[in-house]
């Protein structure tokens, strides 16, 4: 089986394609089902929102075409046709390519981790559905992939530093509050990116996000969404006085946080650590606040520098990421190769473990004063003499085929084989 696979991604398809073949939730598990009643019975389905991509064992066009039309059904009507977005590869180049994926080497962020758990789920659901839906070859290639994954993270750089507006928010929160737990943040304004941020900090334990918006609806929402409570704009000052953190990215033509507003919110002036992250265009800070003692205040282009040197030392790393990678393309792409020998060696097998049950009938048969002990010994004997005899022609058999002689290697054992009663 030559594993084969077809797709999309960021790189190929607009957010408007890729939504149409998203697959969320439990419909991944249908999606499965469907392929499978479409003929494509070994195949692994990964879906993030970057990228929806189908593995399969065979790369036969007629296991292609199958893929491509379930596809092409379950995107409906596009502005082009599906094949325009979509890209195939077979045989070794797969492995490289799910390596690279998994690793995060695809991503719109070099080395983002969370593609490893998607994968991960992608392989479980496939492998663990009734009937399974992978064989062999999926099996190895997704199990290596995984451990590849987990390799380039814990060997190479690529995952360190941040690699978002949001984690390099939660990065600076850490440096300066260390424990994050129980810490309180203020959010003026309900963009996404905000939300992201309050988010990321929420999964470090941040707690009491109270959030103010123009309009208050959205305020309520965004703080229901949180787990937080909504303030009105003109109760900022002293909600101000209850933060940590300020987020804020509202579309305001002026500050919102001004000298006045601190001064109204700590009389006796900052005496703790207060993070003020202002992503706001223009900005929602007054940036003279960054010089009070106890303030830090970031603005966009603060976070911007940030990430480009987390994600320039990440694409540093990224070279030593793909040299491993390499060497577990060529360690994956042996052992496929090898596959091609083992029916013959199954053969060899079967056809020796014959002759030896065989021989060794006839040697108990003229000798029947063996006692049961003997007769044992007798067996354990000829089954390690089979071994012993097997074992070179089978290793050169696989090295054959590993080094690209496999055909060369198989002739010469069915040549072999037809005056030795091979199967």
């Amino acid at each position: 089986m030559t594993p084969a696979l077809v797709g999309l991604s960021h790189r190929t398809a607009p957010v408007e394609v890729r939504e149409r073949l998203a697959f969320p939730g439990d419909e991944a598990a249908h999606a499965l089902s469907g392929l499978h009643d479409a003929g494509v019975e070994q195949v692994v389905l990964l879906t993030t929102c970057n990228r929806t991509e189908l593995y399969f064992e065979s790369g036969e066009e007629e296991t292609f075409a199958r893929a491509v039309d379930f596809l092409e059904r379950a995107a409906g009507a596009l502005p082009e046709p599906l094949p325009n977005y979509l890209y195939r590869h077979s045989g070794d180049s797969v492995a490289l390519h799910l390596f690279r994926v998994v690793s995060g080497l695809d991503s719109m962020v070099p080395g983002e981790a969370e593609v490893q758990g998607q994968v991960r789920e992608a392989y479980q659901r496939a492998a663990g559905s009734d009937p399974a839906m992978t064989g062999a070859v999926l099996n190895r290639l997704f199990q290596t992939a995984l451990s590849v994954g987990g390799r380039v993270r814990s060997e190479t750089a690529i995952g360190e530093g941040s690699a978002s507006v949001a984690s390099v928010a939660v990065e600076l929160a850490r440096k300066i509050f260390g424990d994050l737990r129980d810490r309180r943040v203020l959010v003026l304004g309900a963009g996404e990116t905000a939300e992201r941020m309050v988010a990321s900090l929420g999964r470090e334990g941040v707690q009491g996000v109270m959030v103010a918006n123009r309009t208050y609806d959205r305020a309520v929402d965004l703080a229901e969404r949180l787990h937080g409570r909504a303030v009105r704009m003109e109760e900022i000052t002293r909600a101000l006085a209850d933060a940590d953190i300020v987020l804020t990215s509202t579309s305001a033509p002026h500050f919102l946080v001004t000298a006045s507003n601190l001064t109204a919110a700590y009389p006796a002036g900052v005496t703790s650590p207060l993070l003020m992250v202002d992503i706001a265009i223009p900005r929602d800070i007054d940036p003279e606040l960054g010089g009070v003692a106890d303030v830090f205040l970031y603005n966009v282009d603060d976070l911007q520098r940030i990430l480009d040197e987390s994600l320039d030392r990440r694409r540093v790393a990224a070279v030593d990421a793909e040299s491993l990678i390499a060497r577990e393309v060529e360690g994956f792409a042996l052992w496929h190769r090898s596959l091609a020998v083992v029916p013959a060696i199954r053969a060899l097998r079967e056809h020796g473990e014959r002759v030896r049950a065989r021989e060794v009938a006839r040697l108990i048969e003229r000798m029947p004063h063996l006692s049961g002990a003997d007769r044992d010994a007798v067996e354990a004997f000829s089954r390690r003499l089979l071994n012993q005899l097997l074992h070179e022609p089978t290793a050169r058999l696989r090295r054959a085929a590993e080094e690209g002689r496999g055909e060369e290697a198989l002739a010469a054992v069915r040549h072999w084989g037809e005056g030795h009663d091979l199967a």
